[in-house]
């Protein structure tokens, strides 16, 4: 944890410079001939690699894609010029979403929990992509007159590692008299904040979504925590005033009415988060029955109590639940992906593989559905299957540790050994454990003994990973 250690009174002073409240910069603008996109792009992907070995993650395939597919979706709108994003959704119910330098966009799980339509969880991340956009990191970092790069790494690292909820080393970094500090400055001045909302609020708009949805959301969170004693980092660090809540909502009633409130797959995506923060699976089949005996109709609640039983071996029951849900929409691939989950848990194999071919016909490039493949054949003990689906899926993730990870372990079944160490090389790298990465190669570099064309492969992706080590270690001088 010592790489994240940032100059935190510095971090807290930069924080407070207001911006401008222009329209997006032109990349001719001083401030990226300060910081370059490119800079920003690449400090941003190092810091991501710490901040993924330092935070416990989320890593459900059908959230990751839901997530990457609606911020996508607010991106092709907005006024991003630079879209190469990256994402991390992280394991924490505390409200939270935050955007880093260089296109890192960050989730907690928290944020399903508080936002209850699917058009307050897009007026967060439109806000958050409205400070991508106007690159309010490299603008204040334009207002210090030329900082150098280990100060920039230093201010991002608190960024991320704050925004991620860090735990007891995010506690540790905010303690004495620097905590003081940061405790009476602003993470984004006020007019920066002014012009996230302005321009996320129009994205928001133009994405399909009701834009009162915005000020909405902001209500209904000051509300909820105007006397807890600790509010959400969230929060924290985009106060919500009164004057921002009339501000957004002046707006929103200039702009025409109708849009995009709500989704039943924002909903079926929610009650599979509340799953996960559930203390057993009983208690949440229980809070799902609840919400279904208030309103029978209500799909993602039947969805919902379906994957308590899976979880909780009630697999008859799930079944049952199932059953009207996928003959009211036998397509839908949520629904399809359960009753998989349902059938290779029950070891009806056979009955998921034609469940899992049918589907592939319809969403042949689909990332969970490839995930759910790949594990239903190493269910069926056929890892070499396994590793080819997974082979192709990871051209199209290739920035996803957790996609290595099991890339590792089904080359480890497969007996490719070589294969095996070489991503594990590649999942360290990406989690920011560069020593362990190159050990792997050294692993890798060993096996292939006389097979000079494989060995100095994997001695020029070896020196690759040694100088994006030496580059980090740089940032941090």
């Amino acid at each position: 944890m010592n790489l994240l250690r940032p100059t935190l009174l510095t971090l807290a002073c930069l924080m407070a410079v207001p911006g401008h409240a222009d329209d997006l910069p032109s990349l001719g603008d001083a401030s990226s001939a300060i910081v370059s996109p490119q800079q920003e792009h690449e400090l941003g992907r190092a810091w991501l690699s710490l901040l993924r070995g330092n935070v416990k993650q989320l890593n459900d395939p059908q959230l990751k894609d839901y997530v990457e597919t609606s911020v996508y979706k607010l991106a092709e709108t907005s006024q991003l010029q630079d879209r190469r994003l990256e994402f991390i959704l992280i394991d924490s119910r505390e409200l939270n979403a935050f955007a880093a330098p260089g296109g890192i966009v960050g989730v907690n799980g928290g944020l399903f929990l508080n936002a209850q339509s699917e058009g307050e969880y897009a007026s967060v991340l439109a806000h958050e992509l409205a400070h991508l956009s106007q690159r309010h990191f490299a603008r204040g970092v334009e207002a210090q007159q030329r900082m150098q790069l280990p100060m920039m790494a230093a201010l991002l690292a608190g960024i991320v590692l704050a925004a991620g909820g860090g735990g007891d080393a995010g506690i540790g970094l905010i303690a004495g008299t620097q905590a003081a500090a940061i405790q009476e400055q602003r993470r984004f001045s006020r007019q920066n904040e002014q012009e996230a909302d302005r321009i996320g609020i129009q994205n928001l708009e133009k994405a399909g979504f009701d834009p009162r949805t915005m000020p909405s959301m902001f209500e209904r969170l000051a509300r909820q925590y105007r006397y807890g004693a600790k509010p959400p980092e969230f929060l924290l660090t985009h106060p919500v005033t009164e004057s921002r809540i009339a501000d957004t909502r002046n707006r929103a009633e200039q702009m025409p009415k109708g849009g995009v409130e709500d989704s039943l797959r924002y909903q079926l995506i929610r009650a599979r988060v509340a799953l996960t923060y559930e203390e057993t699976p009983g208690l949440a089949a229980k809070r799902f029955r609840d919400q279904l005996d208030q309103n029978p109709n209500l799909d993602a609640a039947r969805y919902g109590l379906a994957l308590a039983q899976i979880k909780g071996g009630r697999l008859n029951e799930a079944r049952e639940n199932l059953k009207p849900l996928l003959a009211k929409a036998p397509n839908d691939l949520t629904y399809n992906l359960a009753q998989i989950d349902l059938d290779i848990t029950n070891n009806r194999l056979a009955d998921a593989q034609q469940r899992v071919e049918r589907l592939r016909g319809l969403y042949p490039s689909n990332y969970p559905l490839q995930q759910v493949r790949a594990d239903l054949l190493i269910k069926q003990s056929k890892p070499a299957e396994a590793e080819k689906v997974l082979n192709d899926l990871i051209k199209k993730r290739a920035d996803d540790p957790d996609v290595w990870y099991e890339v590792a372990e089904v080359r480890g079944l497969s007996g490719n050994t070589i294969g095996l160490h070489r991503a594990r090389a590649e999942y360290f790298t990406l989690v920011g454990d560069f020593d362990q990465a190159v050990q792997q190669l050294d692993f890798a570099k060993r096996r292939a003994g006389s097979n000079f064309p494989l060995a100095s492969q994997i001695d020029a992706r070896q020196r690759q990973i040694l100088e994006q080590q030496r580059m980090v270690k740089d940032m941090m001088r």
